[in-house]
């Protein structure tokens, strides 16, 4: 479980990064492209890497409100990505109104991610070593 922590954490150093160097257009698209697929793909990584009808449904943590919560959590998170992909495709075309919306809203993604990071390390068994 620790590699999956040191992953989940460097990619969000690297969002960071990418935050502050946003006037490095191909560099800026490139990494924050590239981690919203990741976290596309990590849930399903999870589900083939863990035993999570064990955990959900025989252990019944599905009723749990820190399992709820952090589904919300990445569900408003995905939401963010459509709205930074929205505003980041007018900004290309030209309409730069959107741009303080882009950047609240890259605002509210480094800190939805970290909630969303530090809920799922709350989740972590320990005693999952798979």
């Amino acid at each position: 479980m620790a590699d999956s922590m040191i992953f989940v954490l460097t990619t969000y150093a690297v969002m960071l990064a990418a935050f502050f160097w946003a006037r490095h257009r191909i560099l800026h698209i490139g990494v924050m492209g590239s981690i919203m697929l990741i976290d596309l793909a990590f849930p399903v990584w999870l589900v083939f890497n863990r035993d999570w009808y064990k955990r959900l449904i025989e252990q019944e943590e599905i009723l749990s409100f820190m399992i709820w919560m952090h589904f919300m959590l990445v569900l408003a998170l995905y939401a963010l990505y459509v709205m930074q992909i929205m505003a980041g495709r007018k900004m290309l075309k030209g309409d730069q109104t959107v741009r303080p919306d882009h950047r609240a809203q890259g605002i509210g993604v480094l800190i939805v991610r970290g909630v969303v990071i530090l809920s799922a390390f709350m989740l972590i068994d320990p005693s999952d070593q798979g």
